[in-house]
């Protein structure tokens, strides 16, 4: 057997098993001849016979966007003498309509400057080039991560300098200057002071994000009662807002709940609210709703009645390397990261941030965080009463889930654990009634923010008058009826 004498069968035998490779072998003499293994149907769909037929065989199905150049390629390779060896990338249309990688390797036998014999190997390099074009686009996002982290250190820099011009230069003043008035005292000290607090604020900004992005702070996610949790974090707001005479509404039902990070979900919600009462004029509203987004997501709107953002600065918003940060309408000052900060926390939690807003209109910034489920603390002791009332309440109201107590003592330990929706109580239970369960937990629950249903067998009027006084107003005759109960249940939510 010569060079240019192929044993087939043996090519054939090897590819057998083959998805991914094909043969070509092209002779050229007196009589040519071509030879391409059954798997080239595994590359680009068409069948040994199918591919014959086509005018210029497998590169009749190059992609036209690589046509041109690969044919250009090939004559020039061709002609040359001095080349019997290439390699060339380009992709086909399948007999699916699909683009297809191809690796050709062709080897040439020449014999006296003619072409004798034509060996293409190809190779479907489809899941190469998806990892390639991966990797690409992961080398692009490092090199975009770099170029912020130098922008970021770079305003970084800037920022922690700045403020040390007015600390210092003030407090030599006042430490060199004898006769300075009490009014110009208070007045370089506030310049301190303001500088002090915007340099803290930014300073727990950054530690915080640095601690997320690099894991150091752990999302621990916890059942939280979405209208407690914001009522908690906003608190120390208050004065800000009464100084601003700014009212602060919020109308959020009572039944929603979230699975998120109590501490970090209070600073994002923080965060929010304090930048819509640093923006908006005094004498005007801030209003904080919350209601379900969509299946398995609680969405939180933050709305002002302030300045607004301009449309060519909306891009600039929970970015690091481009510090965005106004002044507050009376001239409070910000950190410019804050906003960094909460889309880190929202991120992290598998959640969303985005907003609307408009010059002179105000702002609208909305998060999503995943829902949690409403518990019902039922303490009863009799198991087929349980069993009934859970019936009642898991098939008549959607995403809620009832929790067992037997007795108050268990109670009370559960309460501490989840943060119930609504508990439902018996009056008459073993060990403690009723109204010592509801004693206990109004004392424990300062803000009464859970309400309460009593069940009892014996109403009367001075039963009904205690838990009058503690604040419990659904008070419901055994036997139970649905309706009544899936009713009150309501009514003590909407």
């Amino acid at each position: 057997m010569n060079e240019n004498q192929i044993d087939f069968h043996e090519l054939e035998k090897f590819t057998h098993n083959l998805k991914k490779i094909a043969f070509i072998v092209k002779r050229y003499g007196l009589i040519s001849e071509t030879f391409i293994t059954e798997s080239i149907k595994d590359i680009c769909g068409y069948s040994v016979d199918e591919v014959e037929k086509l005018p210029e065989n497998i590169y009749s199905l190059i992609h036209a966007d690589d046509n041109e150049k690969i044919k250009k390629e090939l004559i020039e390779f061709e002609t040359n003498p001095e080349r019997n060896n290439a390699e060339f990338v380009y992709r086909i249309i399948d007999k699916n309509e699909n683009i297809i990688w191809i690796k050709d390797f062709i080897s040439l036998t020449r014999k006296d400057g003619r072409i004798t014999c034509r060996k293409s190997i190809l190779l479907n390099i489809n899941e190469i080039k998806k990892h390639e074009e991966e990797l690409i686009k992961e080398n692009e996002k490092l090199v975009d991560l770099n170029v912020q982290k130098d922008k970021f250190i770079s305003i970084i820099s800037h920022d922690l300098r700045s403020p040390f011009t007015t600390l210092l230069g003030f407090s030599e003043i006042m430490l060199n200057e004898t006769d300075l008035t009490e009014e110009e005292r208070t007045e370089y000290l506030k310049y301190i002071y303001d500088a002090s607090k915007t340099q803290l604020n930014l300073i727990n900004c950054l530690l915080d994000w640095s601690r997320l992005q690099t894991g150091r702070i752990k999302v621990e996610p916890v059942r939280l009662n979405v209208k407690f949790a914001v009522s908690n974090a906003i608190a120390p707001l208050t004065g800000d807002a009464v100084r601003k005479n700014i009212d602060v509404k919020m109308d959020i039902p009572a039944e929603l709940a979230i699975n998120a990070d109590e501490r970090l979900f209070g600073q994002a919600i923080v965060h929010l609210v304090s930048n819509a009462i640093k923006f908006t004029p005094e004498g005007k509203e801030v209003n904080i709703t919350a209601s379900r987004f969509k299946e398995g997501l609680i969405e939180i709107i933050v709305r002002d009645e302030g300045m607004g953002i301009a449309e060519e600065n909306h891009s600039k918003l929970f970015r690091i390397d481009q510090k965005f940060s106004l002044q507050g309408t009376n001239g409070e000052k910000g950190s410019g990261f804050g906003l960094t900060l909460v889309k880190e926390i929202i991120d992290k939690h598998g959640g969303q941030v985005w907003f609307y807003s408009n010059i002179g209109e105000g702002s609208e910034f909305h998060i999503t965080l995943p829902e949690a489920k409403n518990l019902i603390l039922l303490v009863e002791d009799d198991e087929a009463t349980k069993n009934l009332y859970k019936k009642y309440i898991e098939s008549s109201l959607t995403n809620f889930e009832v929790v067992f107590a037997n007795n108050g003592y268990e109670a009370i330990n559960i309460y501490k654990q989840i943060l119930p929706t609504v508990v439902i109580t018996d009056h008459d239970m073993p060990l403690m009634n009723g109204i010592q369960l509801v004693e206990i937990l109004q004392k424990r629950e300062s803000n009464k923010t859970v309400p309460i249903i009593v069940i009892s067998a014996k109403l009367n009027d001075e039963v009904t008058k205690k838990y009058s006084r503690l604040g419990v107003e659904k008070i419901i005759p055994k036997p139970v009826d649905k309706n009544l109960l899936i009713t009150s249940i309501k009514e003590c939510l909407y």
